[in-house]
């Protein structure tokens, strides 16, 4: 099933460089794991400190049936990226290995019937 892409920008104006980097990777998310029905994007720069330099963070949410994921690019300590590429392909990984989790766990839970 095609999947709903929403792609929201903060604290930056809307690329479409990066909406087509974005869009990508949904493309590529929907393929592996064909029942999304809506992924929701938030690129986001967030206010500069005076002596750091841009870091970017990105937000997925996936809306899956019976549920939805969200997950962030962060690095530890909560930073964000140097590059949006970066941030962009940390989150879509993250983004993956959910899913995988998120399958693995439905297929556990379907649970065979015994006839006596």
């Amino acid at each position: 099933m095609r999947q709903e892409l929403q792609i929201a920008f903060r604290n930056i104006d809307p690329s479409p460089a990066l909406e087509h980097l974005i869009g990508e990777h949904a493309d590529k998310l929907d393929r592996f794991f064909t029942r999304i029905l809506a992924t929701r994007v938030v690129f986001e720069v967030p206010h500069r400190h005076r002596h750091q330099g841009k870091h970017y963070t990105v937000q997925i949410a996936l809306t899956l049936p019976g549920g939805e994921l969200v997950v962030h690019s962060d690095k530890p300590g909560g930073h964000g990226h140097e590059t949006a590429d970066a941030a962009i392909r940390d989150a879509f990984d993250a983004a993956r290995h959910a899913l995988e989790s998120y399958a693995e766990r439905q297929r556990h839970e379907v649970k065979a019937h015994v006839r006596a």
